[in-house]
């Protein structure tokens, strides 16, 4: 565990150098098999890490994360390094600042980026299959996705080569593969973290968050990533809650809300097993259940994907391969003609998909007809959320209805990949935090998550459920075949 590796820096069992020359050791022993990192940053890493040891020889100050070693999804920025979205069209972009989570997890807490991980392209997809990088695979099963469209970070984590990384969620991108890969994964309230210095899919709908071994480890970088931002527009000006502090709390005598619908048709038996299994244990440590519905989440699949590709198609108008990035191959014909040739030459066929349909549900004649009514059905959604934690302070499900499937299983069918969604998007429309914990495995020793989804602001409340949850199952230490495990 992250904090282990901290404690053992502070006692000087360890040296920094110690631990990021074993992170490398153990990416190499694994990516090959995995694929989690797109570019590594061995020197750089090494170098600082000398420097924060002499500073510990020395007793001068140093951060509170002491040199621990991080993965970073491939569209948050980092000065003068390498950040594409997995996407062609931004080969060579090096951002000139870095985002506001790696100012104050890198620079100011002191930890290290050893490298950028693996995604869907514009983070566009639940499987990181959509990467102009190639796939990203399941620690668990190499056969298996990691979930996306943080897979490259939800991998890295599960397959040991680095202890936390930072992923995105637009609508279950980190809880996603948090699932499927056996680790936590933890999604913020919208505007607790910065979002300054993120490669937007879906403004409205996206926040970084970090992917961890353990619950405490999240509650930890959540502590220092956490806080306002002027830089955002998006951030809420809220002082920063002592998440750590207060994770052993008791539950006894708090109220869980089950909803109905998350529970009915296309969840695995499997899955439902061990959620309920989870449920139980938490009904043993004293909280209660309270069933409830959510009436609306029919509507949450056609709701997220239009407001979603609407501001995708929005977002991505800026990438033009003139400005930065890779520049188009042949530049005969007027700007209109190069344009169209760079984009649809340098984008992916995801992105391609989700810039038409979002185009389109944006022109005129259809924006009232589709967008327009996606806000007011995220708006009822919103609604049942709100009516819900008037009955109980956090509502569990299953993360994702099934575990990992397979590699290029569902690439060729985009309504089911789309339908996997359905019980992450809904926490992304309303705008609410919600972490993903392992609760079990199926049949197949796959990996099931288990949900937890806090009122606003609420992080302390979630990450106190999951780690009281967390240490009765006392499965987040076991470890996938690919580094050893049973």
């Amino acid at each position: 565990m992250a904090y282990e590796i901290i404690d053992e820096i502070k006692r000087e069992e360890i040296t920094i150098e110690d631990v990021v020359q074993s992170t490398f050791e153990n990416i190499n022993k694994t990516e090959h098999k995995l694929h989690s990192f797109v570019n590594l940053y061995r020197t750089e890493a090494l170098e600082k890490a000398k420097k924060l040891d002499n500073k510990l020889k020395n007793n001068e100050p140093v951060g509170d994360l002491y040199g621990l070693p991080l993965g970073v999804k491939d569209l948050i920025c980092i000065k003068n390094k390498p950040v594409t979205c997995a996407s062609n069209i931004l080969e060579g972009f090096k951002p000139p600042y870095n985002a506001t989570v790696i100012t104050k997890l890198i620079e100011k807490s002191d930890g290290i980026c050893i490298g950028s991980t693996n995604m869907d392209e514009f983070a566009m997809g639940s499987s990181t299959e959509n990467s102009c990088y190639g796939e990203t695979y399941n620690p668990w099963n190499l056969s298996c996705v990691p979930g996306g469209s943080s897979g490259g970070s939800g991998a890295s984590v599960s397959g040991g080569q680095v202890l936390a990384a930072l992923g995105s969620d637009t609508g279950g991108s980190i809880r996603c593969p948090a699932s499927y890969c056996g680790v936590t994964g933890l999604k913020p309230t919208y505007g607790r973290v910065s979002r300054y210095g993120l490669i937007a899919y879906a403004n409205s709908l996206d926040q970084i968050g970090p992917l961890t071994k353990c619950v405490y480890d999240a509650a930890l970088l959540m502590e220092l990533m956490a806080g306002f931002d002027e830089k955002d527009s998006t951030s809420v000006n809220l002082s920063v809650e002592n998440y750590t502090k207060d994770l052993k709390n008791s539950i006894e005598g708090r109220k869980i809300g089950i909803p109905l619908e998350f529970f009915e048709k296309g969840l695995d038996k499997s899955v439902k097993t061990k959620v309920n299994d989870g449920i139980k244990i938490l009904e043993n440590l004293g909280a209660e259940s309270v069933e409830m519905s959510f009436p609306h989440l029919e509507y949450t699949i056609p709701t997220y994907y239009l407001i979603a590709m609407s501001e995708a198609s929005s977002n991505l108008a800026r990438y033009d391969g003139l400005r930065y990035g890779k520049g188009p191959s042949d530049l005969s014909g007027d700007i209109f003609d190069v344009f169209s040739r760079t984009r649809g030459e340098q984008f992916g066929k995801e992105v391609r998909k989700r810039i038409i349909m979002g185009t389109y549900a944006l022109s005129a004649g259809y924006y009232d007809m589709f967008y327009m009514k996606a806000l007011k059905a995220r708006t009822l959604i919103k609604n049942d959320f709100k009516k819900a934690f008037e009955r109980c302070d956090v509502i569990v499900s299953p993360t994702m209805p099934t575990t990992a499937f397979k590699v290029g299983e569902l690439i060729d069918d985009p309504l089911k990949m789309y339908l996997m969604d359905i019980l992450t998007c809904p926490v992304n429309l309303a705008g609410l935090p919600a972490i993903s914990i392992p609760c079990g495995f199926d049949n197949k020793d796959l990996p099931i998550g288990f949900q937890i989804i806090g009122n606003y602001f609420e992080e302390k409340t979630i990450l106190n459920f999951g780690f009281e949850l967390e240490q009765k199952l006392d499965i987040y230490k076991r470890s996938p075949p690919v580094i050893g495990g049973k």
